[in-house]
């Protein structure tokens, strides 16, 4: 039996090391893109679901899918495709409340459990020079709304209401739940 984390994301492996079992990393390569028209909770579960029914596996293993994805005011922030966007995004979420949704899915055999987790964040008032500075970084390129809350929009954020590591891509308390109730062996294996 393999752990299987679909996704390419650093901050996920990293996240996924917190659990202590062993794991293996294959992305799945698939199209991403969102339906806009559809329910953004319903969308990132199943674009996470995609990823996960994405990899190869056998029926005994385990394989994760995650997406997360920011919404303030109902529009979906994604990731940037280029500094001024980045920007715009920053400058919509300053001063406001919005949601960060993390789409979870895992599979074992024909067993699928998807769920999306909401937790919502408060940025303080950002002046245009702190965003230029931000961006001009590199650290919002590839994350959803720009910001990532473990690296410098730490200093942005207000408020948090909701859990910490799905803000940062991977909700670990219903993982660990979901593990526990599909492969709980994956801990026994340990030393």
């Amino acid at each position: 039996m393999k752990c299987i984390l679909a996704s390419q994301s650093p901050r996920r492996r990293e996240l996924m090391e917190h659990l202590d079992i062993p794991f293996t990393v294959c992305p799945a390569d698939i199209d991403e893109t969102m339906d806009l028209s559809r329910d953004p909770r319903q969308e990132v579960a199943r674009v996470s679901l995609h990823k996960a029914r994405a990899v190869p596996a056998e029926p005994q293993d385990v394989v994760i899918g995650a997406d997360t994805i920011v919404v303030c005011d109902g529009r979906v922030l994604g990731k940037p495709h280029s500094p001024q966007e980045a920007e715009e995004m920053l400058r919509l979420l300053s001063g406001r409340t919005h949601e960060v949704m993390t789409g979870l899915s895992v599979i074992r055999g024909s067993r699928e459990k998807v769920l999306t987790q909401v937790t919502k964040i408060r940025f303080r008032q950002l002046s245009d020079r702190e965003i230029s500075r931000y961006v001009a970084g590199g650290e919002p390129m590839d994350k959803a709304g720009a910001y990532g809350i473990q690296g410098g929009a730490a200093l942005f954020v207000e408020e948090i209401q909701g859990d910490y590591f799905n803000v940062v891509g991977l909700p670990l308390c219903p993982l660990g739940q979901i593990l526990e109730e599909l492969a709980p062996e994956l801990w026994e294996a340990q030393p």
